[in-house]
């Protein structure tokens, strides 16, 4: 059968199964729509939790950046798993002990103020839309390439079967489709990366064949078969970064407390009974994400080798049929400049004849790697899984914002139940529009988008919420001036550099890196707007009042031991 035969077979499977499982598990109430009522498991809380956490940028553009840019990538290996130790250890078991429903209560009722609450939802939809944008446009490239439908049919096809699964059964329907959806992408992840580990190096174990000698008998090793590779075009060694220590370090510390920011993964710690199974569903999730985590450099090694070897100085006549078929979405690209009929792939812009998307490395791995058919299927049944599942938490997060934190705690606190969960159903509908419109015209590739809403976090909420935890003495004025203070810095700088609103785009042309402020760019920029939001925070709390009583004993509270394993009652 061909690849698009076995496409439509294994990704309509798992549709149906997304589906039956949303219908199976509807929501009934507005806790379930929610926290999904509070009682799921530990182990199936982590493998939801590990869905929710490995979007389209974990599955599809991760490797790809590792590909391009080698020791430089990995930056978003370290930020993100380190971002997520951080929440699981740090902030997870204190807010589960709070119990709220999401971010912007926490944030309303820690630091008793509607305003403190309207800042943080509107934090929570800013953060929420830029990391959706990245996941719909994953939807859409799968789509574009596997289904054949362009990528703006694509999305809009992915923007229905989130619509259905999210809005008929909120986080219970969620929670449980995505324990599915973990198990077809961590499948569909590992399958094609083993094949091509005992393809290349005869070793079964991707992580271990990334740093093993090739099998073609030249005693070679993988990884200086790529450096010697890379040089030859005249790109930097693979195993050598170009970045600067500077960005390295804010990148990766911005990632890392966007991680602990996200509205959409710290939720996911509200679904379990006890504060001891946030811990335990934390660990889960943990494991489980560095399946994921530490398969991808091998995946990108082994994805920018066999493309070189594949391109680098053939005739263009000669091609696999992959190559035309990607050629047909125009996210690989051939511009016979010299005319003489052969890809010329090299550094130098002004020779290089060949322009290769970064998002599609991880897709079209396994037919660079000349892999069964019904592989290539599994990938892109996978890459969906990835993208539709976070996408659906991050809905959840949009949905609930405005529903619980804005109508019911601030514009109508009478609202019923029933009224409240179809205010949730109607404000998650308008989301999936709205991203739908952000996945057809995105920013960028994939995780640049996603980098940018970890900033947009890091910028915002983590450091109310630590203060909120750790710093009693943390008053309402404070923590909105540092929110206030963070966002707004966060996205000048976003715009001014990702988008060149401010100055005619000027500072956003690719290269201009010496306007960055301090060296940093705008995927790091979230480490200085967070910096400036503690600052920011901390000032004006010294010449303000200090919180009441009450919320001091609140806090001192959640942050003792005793009775940490029980219930709050939320």
């Amino acid at each position: 059968m061909s690849v698009q035969t076995w496409t439509y077979i294994l990704v309509g499977i798992t549709f149906a199964l997304y589906i039956g499982i949303a219908i199976w598990s509807r929501a009934g109430s507005t806790k379930e729509f929610y926290v999904a009522g509070g009682g799921v498991s530990p182990l199936a809380n982590g493998m939801a939790t590990a869905a929710d956490w490995m979007s389209a940028a974990s599955f599809i553009s991760m490797a790809g950046i590792i590909a391009f840019a080698g020791y430089d990538g990995s930056v978003y290996l370290m930020g993100w798993t380190g971002g997520y130790v951080l929440l699981a250890l740090l902030l997870a078991p204190y807010l589960r002990k709070f119990g709220k429903f999401t971010v912007p209560d926490f944030i309303g009722d820690r630091y008793y103020s509607n305003t403190a609450r309207i800042v943080a939802v509107i934090c929570a939809l800013l953060v929420s839309f830029t990391y959706v944008a990245g996941q719909m446009r994953g939807v859409g490239l799968v789509f574009s390439r596997f289904l054949e439908v362009d990528i703006n049919t694509g999305v809009i096809i992915g923007m229905i079967i989130v619509l259905f699964y999210a809005v008929l059964g909120g986080m219970k329907g969620i929670t449980y489709t995505q324990v599915a959806q973990y198990c077809v992408l961590i499948f569909a992840f590992m399958v094609p990366a083993i094949f091509i580990s005992i393809q290349m190096t005869g070793n079964p174990i991707p992580q271990l064949g990334m740093g093993s000698t090739l099998n073609d008998g030249s005693g070679t090793f993988l990884l200086d078969k790529l450096d010697g590779l890379s040089t030859e075009l005249g790109f930097n060694e693979y195993t050598d970064g170009s970045k600067s220590m500077t960005d390295i370090f804010a990148i990766t510390l911005a990632l890392m407390v966007g991680t602990a920011g996200l509205p959409h993964v710290i939720v996911r710690f509200f679904t379990v009974k006890r504060v001891k199974d946030a811990r335990k569903s934390a660990g889960w999730a943990l494991l489980l994400i560095a399946i994921l985590y530490t398969t991808a450099p091998a995946v990108a090694v082994f994805a920018r080798t066999n493309m070189i070897n594949t391109v680098s100085d053939q005739p263009y006549a000669d091609m696999p049929e992959w190559f035309s078929t990607w050629e047909k979405t125009e996210l690989i690209k051939f511009d016979d400049k010299n005319g003489d009929g052969k890809i010329q792939y090299v550094a130098d812009v002004k020779l290089n004849e060949l322009t290769v998307d970064r998002d599609i490395m991880v897709l079209a791995n396994p037919e660079i790697a000349n892999l069964p058919a019904w592989v290539i299927a599994l990938v892109a049944a996978g890459s969906l899984a990835a993208a539709l599942s976070t996408a659906a938490g991050l809905l959840l997060v949009i949905s609930s914002s405005i529903s619980h934190d804005l109508i019911k705690k601030v514009l109508k606190p009478e609202i019923s139940e029933k009224g409240e969960l179809w205010a949730a159903r109607g404000a998650a509908t308008v989301a999936v529009v709205i991203a739908g419109y952000f996945g057809i015209d995105p920013p960028g590739f994939v995780a640049a988008v996603v980098a940018l809403a970890f900033g947009l976090a890091a910028a915002s909420f983590f450091p109310a919420i630590v203060l909120g935890i750790f710093y009693k003495k943390m008053n309402k004025e404070g923590a909105i001036a540092g929110m206030v203070v963070g966002i707004l810095l966060m996205l000048f700088y976003m715009l001014k550099f990702k988008f060149g609103i401010f100055d005619g785009g000027k500072a956003a042309v690719a290269g201009l890196k010496e306007s960055w402020w301090f060296g940093i760019s705008p995927e790091g920029f979230g480490t200085v707007a967070m910096l400036v939001n503690f600052a920011v925070s901390i000032v004006v709390m010294q010449f303000t009042p200090p919180p009441p009583q009450n919320v001091q004993d609140i806090v001192e509270d959640i942050r003792i031991p005793s009775g940490a394993g029980a219930a709050t009652g939320h």
